[in-house]
């Protein structure tokens, strides 16, 4: 059977993309709630891990509200820009984006929050600035635990489903993606290509999942021969 694989290269753009924007908001947000303390510090970590735990459908709703033609983002993009969100792969990106932005901001805030201050406290001593201390000192030793959490949400935005068909929709070649094509396969009784597209979602997660367990061990054997 013949594999239409423009399911697969739009599941894989959508992930890479919705992986760049959590690599930048995911670690920014997790360094600043590990060093900042602020009213409302944890309230904002419940918000942003939110996503994890509530049902796909209820999140895609809520992105609909939001970037929809009668919400206040999608408004005012219509209204600015002409700019439509709705039934686009730019859609499919902000809902994976979504999901998946937990799986980024939790292990950094957590890497982040693990890092030697007293490392941080001598680079300042030498005059090194903020900027530059992030840069230079703490992103490098944080690092090991950014990259797990970015291959965990790349896995994750591959197999988005629930709030991407809610912004997205399903229209072949443009916004359907491996995973709704799998659904639209096994709806339509097509239980060939359904298995197809099925295993080479499988295949593509196992080799995400192979990759981080060898950068970490890089990671790991790396750090003990500098030890």
């Amino acid at each position: 059977m013949d594999l239409d694989w423009s399911a697969l290269w739009l599941s894989l753009k959508v992930a890479g993309w919705a992986t760049a924007i959590n690599l930048v908001l995911g670690v920014a947000f997790g360094a600043l709630l590990a060093r900042r303390r602020f009213p409302g510090r944890e309230l904002l970590d419940t918000v942003f891990t939110l996503p994890l735990v509530l049902p796909p459908t209820v999140l895609g709703y809520y992105l609909l509200v939001l970037v929809g033609r009668n919400g206040p983002l999608g408004a005012w993009l219509q209204d600015s820009f002409g700019i439509n969100l709705v039934f686009t792969w730019q859609a499919a990106v902000i809902a994976a984006a979504v999901a998946s932005f937990p799986l980024v901001f939790k292990p950094a805030r957590a890497a982040f929050e693990g890092v030697d201050r007293q490392l941080e406290q001598a680079a300042r001593t030498l005059g090194v600035s903020e900027v530059a201390l992030f840069f230079r000192v703490s992103l490098p030793l944080a690092w090991r635990g950014i990259l797990a959490g970015l291959l965990l949400a790349f896995a994750r935005a591959m197999g988005e489903f629930g709030a991407t068909i809610m912004v997205a929709g399903s229209i072949p070649g443009q916004t359907q993606t491996l995973s709704i094509a799998i659904y639209e396969a096994v709806q339509a009784g097509n239980d060939g290509r359904a298995n197809l597209l099925v295993l080479v979602s499988s295949l593509v997660c196992i080799a995400v999942l192979l990759l981080a367990a060898r950068l970490a061990g890089r990671s790991g054997g790396s750090r003990h021969d500098v030890a």
